[in-house]
């Protein structure tokens, strides 16, 4: 073999192994790698059923040119970094329902594609993941509603004098197709980081709204082009509002976020803060409030940069997420200072749950990505601990749990740093015997 050529192979073999997704957890490489691989396989399986006639192809081309210019129209606005959502279902559920099969499962990889070109680079492997989860769910959508129907594969049947149950099949295939994506991400999700909460992603009040609307008004869109195709010039107006109005939804949930750990910003977190605690008071339930200090925490900073420092902060946010419930808040008070609520917990409970953080946190080397081998991240932190309890104090305002808390965290860092502290009838203590005798704030 010439060397020239041994280079090259050499240097492909390289440039491979140099691929983003060897560094996933092998659980999670393997999950990526399968789902490609069905995707291909679906793809030769679906080409085999037929490319469909020349009318099919035409409005192909109509129905990717309006994906396209979902893209082109709000490319400014970008895609965030965790789950993106758009309105590209408006054209895609009808790709799936009115073409032949191996369109459903092409065209996700045209639009990503466009996506990775004009709005923002992903690793190779998230984008092709993505677009086979998404082409795999459609696919499963124009199967099911071919066979609801039982019009052939290569040709959708049109409404008809059954139109009440076409409409029916549309949708029933439009919340397959939801379901099977979102199913099959979820994995994905979780395995990358085990501590993201999933009613989060899936259950959210408004991701569950802006996706019913969008599956209903896909649903539309495809009745409509099935009787008409020129009705699509006026389902593009549509799909941009539509847009629009999930564009907002992202804005708002934005404005309450902490940028730097996506835990809640400290003004959104006081006034949620603030009505849980009226609740408490007024039912007469316990509740907790804690505020979390990272001690030394300019050290860390100093010694390994600030990017290390933030990466940090998120280490320490996900830290959060494991140890408390899906309806505790969580917030950042800026700097390194964070503050947890703890609703129907006791003192007893709340030291408990502090103390495992704080534990956790002292001999766990945080995740913060790439170091030279051999050195680590490990904090501490101080944590001080407001509960309200019996007798309830109906006058019991945020600012009275918050400087109790910080009356506690002074106590933890006076005492030497990396303890937990607790405040109730102006007494701090440590122990969880001592907190057993503490009555409330």
């Amino acid at each position: 073999m010439p060397p020239g050529l041994g280079r090259g192979k050499r240097g492909s073999i390289m440039a491979v192994r140099a691929w983003p997704i060897w560094g996933l957890p092998r659980g999670l490489r393997t999950y990526i790698i399968l789902v490609l691989l069905a995707d291909l396989l679906a793809i030769g399986l679906a080409a085999q059923v037929g490319l469909g006639s020349g009318r099919d192809l035409a409005l192909l081309a109509v129905l990717v040119a309006c994906d396209a210019a979902t893209i082109e129209v709000y490319r400014r606005a970008g895609e965030n970094a965790g789950v993106i959502k758009e309105v590209y279902g408006v054209w895609e559920l009808p790709v799936a329902i009115l073409l032949p099969p191996v369109y459903a499962l092409l065209v996700p990889i045209l639009r990503v594609t466009l996506a990775q070109w004009r709005i923002r680079q992903f690793p190779v492997h998230r984008r092709a993941f993505t677009a086979a989860v998404i082409g795999l769910a459609y696919g499963a959508a124009s199967l099911t509603f071919h066979t609801v129907t039982g019009s052939p594969l290569a040709s959708a049947a049109a409404p008809g004098n059954n139109t009440s149950v076409w409409i029916l099949a549309v949708a029933v295939a439009g919340i397959l197709q939801w379901g099977i994506n979102t199913g099959m991400m979820l994995p994905a999700f979780k395995a990358s980081d085990p501590a993201v909460r999933i009613r989060g992603i899936v259950l959210a009040r408004e991701a569950v709204r802006n996706d019913v609307a969008e599956v209903c008004v896909a649903v539309l869109v495809t009745f409509a082009i099935a009787i008409d195709p020129l009705t699509i010039v006026f389902a593009l107006p549509f799909a941009m509002l539509l847009q629009r109005s999930l564009r907002h939804a992202q804005l708002v949930n934005a404005s309450r976020i902490d940028s730097k750990t996506g835990l809640l910003n400290a003004g959104t977190w006081e006034r949620e803060a603030a009505v849980e605690i009226a609740r408490a008071v007024r039912t007469r339930t316990p509740l907790a409030l804690a505020l979390v200090d990272i001690d030394h925490f300019k050290g860390v900073n100093d010694t390994f940069g600030h990017l290390t420092g933030d990466r940090a902060l998120k280490a320490i946010a996900r830290t959060f997420r494991i140890f408390l419930r899906e309806y505790d808040l969580i917030g950042r008070f800026g700097g390194e200072e964070f503050a947890l609520l703890l609703p129907h917990t006791q003192a007893l409970d709340a030291h408990g749950i502090a103390e495992r953080i704080r534990e956790h946190i002292a001999t766990s080397p945080l995740d913060v990505g790439d170091l030279p081998e051999g050195r680590h991240v490990r904090v501490t932190v101080s944590i001080g601990v407001a509960a309200l309890g019996a007798p309830w104090d109906a006058g019991t305002q945020i600012t009275d749990l918050l400087a109790a808390a910080d009356r506690a965290l002074y106590g933890a860092k006076r005492a030497g740093r990396d303890q937990v502290c607790v405040v109730s009838d102006n007494a701090v203590v440590s122990s969880p015997e001592q907190v057993s005798r503490l009555g409330p704030v």
